[in-house]
């Protein structure tokens, strides 16, 4: 009988050509599920009778009701060395083992970056005036001396600290355990929450999503901000409160956002950050690479061939053993 593997959520349909499946060997069944599924109770039917299921990050939860249902499951992959959305101390308690791989937080860092000069330039704005026969239809600032604000400077806000620098940008941050000697490692000051919205130019989010940072960004934050300021968020959409974020642009309380994570995802066709003009979004690519794919993919198969000889590959330890 042969061990049958999901592969779930692969949009691009490119997860079987980054990685060799066919090493798992003839006893594997493997299928490549390019849709998403958002109810619970289709996903535990559409995933009945698969052993193995590879979780693209965090597009698919796994709370214990849902791993309840799936009485087949014995290996959960995740891409990406952990994740927020599986609940791993109810998989242990239902036999299942959850392993994750490898990954590079660098594309991150270039998404951001792209999306800073993408909004503050209107590059997608002039892109389509181009496209209708139209001409120039924006004026942007200039980057060099305006404040780069990062909330948050782990290994993501830093590289993105050492960009703005390169453009000329005096850099500032702050998060509740940013110490002054670490903030002056890469240049930047250290100053409060209230001092990093109202004087950044460019604030960019780089926090890790917990219980102390969800909503921490909220409207009062946003208010602080100058009328010509931007905020761009890469790193999880919960992070900022995003009806006060709607609001906010709405009411020309900021220049403009870019963002490249939302509260539902793939985001609703009536969304309002698919209307608004001082927006510029992305479908959550801030990992999405040739290379992090290749790494992913690799290190799930690999993941899955040590499940099989008896002897799973970085296993994620529940948190109550």
């Amino acid at each position: 009988m042969s061990t049958r593997i999901a592969v779930l959520d692969d949009y691009q349909g490119v997860a079987r050509g980054c990685a060799d499946w066919d090493q798992l060997g003839p006893d594997v069944e493997v299928d490549f599920w390019s849709d998403h599924i958002d109810d619970p109770a289709v996903l535990i039917h559409r995933l009945a009778g698969y052993e193995v299921v590879v979780a693209m990050r965090e597009r698919t939860p796994f709370p214990a009701e849902t791993l309840a249902g799936l009485t087949d499951l014995r290996l959960l992959v995740t891409t990406g060395p952990f994740n927020a959305v599986i609940d791993v101390d109810a998989a242990a308690e239902h036999g299942v083992v959850v392993c994750g791989t490898g990954g590079s937080r660098q594309p991150t860092v270039e998404l951001t970056w792209a999306l800073i000069l993408a909004v503050t330039r209107g590059i997608p704005a002039e892109d389509a005036a181009i496209r209708r026969g139209d001409w120039q239809v924006g004026l942007g600032p200039e980057l060099e001396g305006k404040t780069l604000g990062l909330c948050g400077l782990g290994f993501i806000g830093s590289a993105v600290a050492r960009i703005g620098q390169a453009f000329g940008m005096p850099t500032i941050a702050w998060s509740e355990n940013l110490t002054a000697e670490r903030a002056a490692e890469f240049d930047t000051q250290l100053v409060t929450k209230a001092e990093l919205f109202a004087q950044s130019d460019v604030l960019s989010v780089h926090l890790v999503l917990g219980p102390r940072t969800r909503g921490i960004v909220a409207a009062a934050d946003l208010a602080r901000m100058k009328p010509t300021s931007y905020l761009v968020n890469t790193a999880r959409a919960p992070l900022v409160v995003e009806a006060d974020l709607i609001e906010a642009l709405e009411g020309g309380q900021i220049a403009g956002a870019a963002l490249d994570v939302f509260d539902v995802e793939p985001l609703p066709a009536d969304h309002a950050f698919r209307r608004l003009p001082n927006v510029v979004v992305t479908p959550h690519i801030g990992y999405v690479t040739r290379e992090s794919y290749e790494v992913f993919y690799g290190d799930a198969v690999d993941d899955i061939a040590g499940y099989l000889a008896g002897a799973p590959r970085r296993v994620i330890r529940p948190s109550r053993r």
